[in-house]
């Protein structure tokens, strides 16, 4: 079939891209790409991790002083309390909880300035890789799906780039602290508590496996729910809608994702849940287990005192929280490694069209002239070829146009100009110099581009405006608004030029959204105006006034125009003839009509009817 831009391609099953999309793409070394997302916090990192191993030491400090507090304050051997050290060691225990309470605090603001900061750039980068992208990128994906990568997939990570260092590196501190705590209070009695420990850490990481593979199928459902909602709540998708009273199965259509992700987000909850719920029983059952081989130790000879037994019991049940967080810590590093391979998936991508490491500039006389040589091109993914041999050669200041029945490749061509698609073969020349050896961004600066689907931001008619030329004063404006004649009528509406145009311009009429779009282009101030069916909104009398000033703007430079409307392309220097990719006429309106080609043919077809205009 064929798709927008009059190249070929097919749809894709969506059932079959979205099971492949579940899949986590392959990213080699992906935890030591995440880690070089941190590489210009380092100094903060390492103020951070002070604070963490200085927390969690002084953590395992106070059970270690219940031991002292009970055996030499609260019991000591002379049989009665010894207050003087019980007020000493209970209030270096309460200085301690208010450093560390403090020291906590600390660490958690530098830690979510941290993260949030990682996060912050690394949304600032993937848009602005995407941005680099090529258009045929953005015509064979979802809009919704970008979106989905850009805010889903990143905020899914947000919790680990902002808790995971303090996290892993105060729950693991406070992990081994403990164990020698406890290894230094009785060997015995952290063997018994210990010994399940390995079957955790199994166990652990089969959770971590699965709970990754459900992390993927849930944001690609994320990402299908975001491209329901744009598609579907933008103003083109609800216009659609109700013009066709087809609500229902929008909404049925949103409902069943919905539904998947409901489940999908349930099963990523429970994933792990029996797990760590027999962790919990495990260290819950600990004390009691202690307190029984502590009685057989005691009946056995050995010496425990009930100050042992206490501290022990005391630092084992501070055990189990760091070792559950860490835990937890390493389930969601595995669970995000598959949003990690879906945001570096995007990163990786190898934009199609690049500068060239030396860029050439054209002679500023030269600027204007343009020139197609022996130029053959297939969409990508395409073996169709939506142009062959393409020969055409603008001069500087012409106005060219081309013409020929829809679907020939007339766009097509005005896209090969200002590089938005790479030719397959041959060359596009502007200013002389092949496109390929200049920067885009230079180039683009001498074109401006009118497309048959003019798209308007949702922001006032000035701001619109100055897009095209970002601190261009009022009277820059009002000139170019003049010049499309559609200040008259921005000066009608109640707040002129600060009137919020709505989504895509849906406020406005076709016509006024196209010689906005015009206004636009002029207040740039182009050498080269390509304008794709620039006035097939309008109606007669207002194409005729736009037509008559866009053939006054376009003296002295060069205007490219594509058009179905012959009668807005009669006075053009130059007319090329496009059918099925190939020029087959050229030549002024005179020439062609005299010559009963093609031109010919669609003159005749366009003169029977009322609006011609011939």
């Amino acid at each position: 079939m064929r798709t927008q831009g009059g190249h070929q391609g097919y749809l894709a099953d969506p059932e079959k891209t979205k099971a492949a999309n579940a899949e986590a793409p392959k990213v080699e070394n992906l935890l030591g790409r995440v880690a070089e997302l941190f590489e210009n916090h380092k100094l903060t990192l390492v103020f951070t991790v002070i604070l963490v191993l200085t927390g969690a030491g002084l953590s395992v400090i106070p059970p270690l002083l219940i031991e002292q507090t009970f055996n030499q304050g609260l019991f000591p051997e002379t049989g009665f309390p010894n207050m003087p050290v019980l007020i000493q060691l209970v209030s270096l225990m309460i200085f301690i909880f208010f450093v560390a309470a403090a020291i906590g605090v600390w660490q958690t603001y530098l830690t979510a300035k941290v993260g949030n900061q990682v996060m912050g750039e690394l949304r600032e980068k993937l848009f602005s890789h995407l941005q680099s992208m090529e258009l045929a990128f953005f015509t064979k994906t979802k809009t919704g799906t970008i979106q989905s990568r850009i805010q889903n997939d990143v905020g899914g990570v947000a919790n680990v780039l902002s808790n995971t260092v303090s996290n892993v590196l105060g729950n693991t501190v406070t992990v081994v602290a403990a164990l020698i705590a406890m290894l230094l209070l009785s060997w015995e009695l952290t063997l018994v508590a210990t010994v399940m420990m390995p079957l955790m850490v199994i166990a652990q990481r089969r959770v971590g496996q699965v709970r990754a593979k459900i992390a993927g199928e849930t944001q690609e459902s994320l990402s299908e729910m975001t491209a329901i909602t744009q598609e579907s709540l933008g103003v083109s998708g609800i216009l659609l809608a109700k013009s066709f009273g087809r609500q229902s199965i929008e909404v049925d259509r949103y409902k069943k994702e919905n539904l998947n992700q409901i489940k999908l987000q349930v099963r990523q909850t429970m994933s792990g849940q029996w797990f760590f719920a027999m962790v919990q029983v495990f260290f819950s059952a600990i004390p009691a287990i202690i307190y029984l081989v502590s009685g057989w130790l005691i009946t056995g000879g050995t010496d425990v005192s009930v100050g042992t037994i206490v501290a022990f019991t005391t630092v084992q049940a501070r055990l189990l929280f760091p070792l559950m967080g860490l835990m937890r810590v390493v389930l969601d590093i595995q669970t995000s490694q598959a949003l990690f391979a879906r945001i570096f998936d995007y990163i990786d991508l190898v934009p199609e069209i690049n500068d060239p490491e030396k860029p050439k500039k054209p002679a500023k006389k030269d600027l204007g002239s343009i020139e197609l040589r022996d130029v053959n091109f297939n969409y990508p993914g395409s073996d169709a070829a939506t142009l062959k041999n393409i020969n055409i050669k603008v001069e500087k200041g012409q106005y060219a146009a081309l013409v020929g029945p829809s679907g020939s490749g007339k766009t097509t061509i005005s896209y090969l100009i200002p590089r938005l698609y790479e030719v397959t073969q041959g060359e596009v020349l502007f200013a002389g110099v092949n496109v390929r050896d200049q920067k885009q961004s230079e180039l683009i600066e001498h074109i401006g581009i009118v497309n048959q689907e003019t798209y308007l931001f949702h922001a006032t008619v000035r701001e619109n405006l100055a897009y095209a030329k970002p601190g261009a004063s009022d009277e820059e404006i009002i000139e170019a608004a003049k010049q499309a004649n559609i200040h008259d009528t921005i000066a009608s509406f109640p707040e002129g030029y600060e009137t919020t145009v709505g989504e895509r311009g849906y406020r406005l009429s076709g016509g006024e959204k196209q010689r906005i779009a015009i206004a636009r282009v002029l207040l740039k101030n182009p050498e080269v105006l390509i304008l794709d069916e620039a006035t097939s909104s309008m109606d007669t009398q207002g194409e005729r006034i736009v037509q008559k000033t866009l053939d006054d703007v376009s003296r002295g430079r060069t205007t490219v125009a594509i058009a179905h409307r012959l009668s807005t392309v009669i006075n053009a220097d130059v007319i090329f003839v496009i059918n099925n990719g190939e020029v087959v006429e050229q030549g002024t309106h005179q020439e062609l009509l005299k010559s009963n080609g093609l031109y010919s043919e669609l003159v005749n077809q366009q003169f029977s009817t009322a609006d011609s205009g011939l």
